[in-house]
Parts: structure tokens; C-alpha cells; sequence
């Protein structure tokens, strides 16, 4: 990725995508509250927390900077999402975007939670 497409996902509320995160959950038979799990899993934010990150239009550069803690676990997800191995990522906030769209694809292909949440 260039330096402009990655200013361009710094800037982009996380709002704007999560409704495409639950739509892609929900359309594969999985749920609105396994998507805010998963959320809460990678960044430790709350469901009240994660509300207002919502409700502000919070961009994802701010969303990771502001994460109460980032899963130490994080290490353990791998593989390829949009054709980037998500643990040869440089850039610190793509990678952390990667991290959580390959997770909400990992439920959408019907993953266990339990594999999904690396326990």
C-alpha cells in the first residue's frame, strides 16, 4: 500500500465501516454482538466505549492510538487479507485495520469463536 491510501484509512471513521463488518457477520448467520466481541477482544474497548467511538466518528488511526489495550495474542493472527500477509505489515495502523478485517472474515467463513479469539 502507498502512503496515500494508507492516510486515507488513517482518516476513515471506523463508524463508516462497521456497519459493512455486522452486514457481513449477519449476512454469513453470525451476529452484531460476535463482531463487537471480536472488536473488544483485539482493542479492549467496552460495548459503551465502543458506542461512543461510533457515535464520534472516531478515524481508526485515533480508534488503535486511543485502544484501552491492544490483545497480546495479536501476534498469533496471520495470513492474507486484500493480498497482504497481515504480519509482514509495516505500517503499525494498517496492520492493525488488517488484523480486525481478517478476523471479522474468519466469522463470516463460520470460524469458531474460540479459534477466532486465538484461545
Amino acid at each position: 500500500m502507498n502512503a496515500k491510501n494508507n492516510e486515507r484509512v488513517y482518516r476513515m471513521s471506523v463508524a463508516s465501516v462497521y456497519p459493512h463488518y455486522i452486514a457481513k457477520a449477519e449476512k454469513k448467520g453470525r451476529s452484531k454482538a460476535e463482531v463487537n466481541t471480536i472488536i473488544s477482544w483485539l482493542t479492549g474497548y467496552n460495548e459503551e466505549e465502543l458506542q461512543r467511538v461510533l457515535h464520534d466518528k472516531t478515524d481508526f488511526e485515533t480508534f488503535f492510538a486511543n485502544a484501552p489495550k491492544m490483545n497480546p495474542n495479536v501476534s498469533k493472527i496471520t495470513g492474507v487479507i486484500c493480498g497482504y500477509r497481515v504480519e509482514e505489515i509495516d505500517d503499525k495502523v494498517i496492520q492493525q485495520v488488517r488484523y480486525l478485517d481478517k478476523l471479522i472474515d474468519e466469522l463470516a467463513k463460520g470460524k469458531a469463536m474460540e479459534k477466532i479469539l486465538r484461545s
